[in-house]
């Protein structure tokens, strides 16, 4: 499992971009093994953030998070979750490297376009958290 999975939220800020962001994350070797397009309530994405909850932003973070669908993405790769951190760039869109996708389609820190998977322990509480299902198959592999 190490290195191997990861999770990705196409934000609601970049929805209406889902397809091509899909097409760009596939092309750059990553297999779909569960997807998702959902709606975030309150609850859950309390639940999904609860890591930043002593933070500033938490609040705005949550009612962004809930403002629209999102797609959730399961993605597998050998070393997923640092090629996906490359791919997606930095947390800011304006010192993200160019061809990055927050680069291309993040306009702020707060509205950064997509969420990826920050260690192996978070992919499995993430993935698990939208595809309870895959869980097994992730642990064993």
């Amino acid at each position: 499992m190490i290195g191997t999975y990861t999770l990705t939220m196409i934000k609601p800020d970049s929805f209406a971009s889902a397809d091509q962001l899909i097409q760009r994350i596939s092309f750059e070797g990553f297999k779909t093994i569960g997807m998702k397009v959902t709606m975030l309530t309150n609850d859950k994405a309390a639940e999904f953030y609860s890591v930043h909850k002593s933070k500033d932003f938490y609040d705005d973070l949550i009612k962004f998070m809930t403002s629209g669908p999102i797609v959730a993405i399961a993605l597998q790769k050998t070393n997923a979750i640092e090629d996906f951190r490359t791919l997606i760039g930095d947390t800011d869109p304006k010192a993200a490297n160019p061809g990055t996708i927050r680069s291309m389609y993040g306009s702020s820190i707060a509205s950064n376009a997509i969420h990826g998977s920050d260690s192996d322990e978070n992919a499995i509480k993430e993935v698990a958290f939208f595809f309870p299902e895959l869980i097994d198959k992730i642990k064993t592999s």
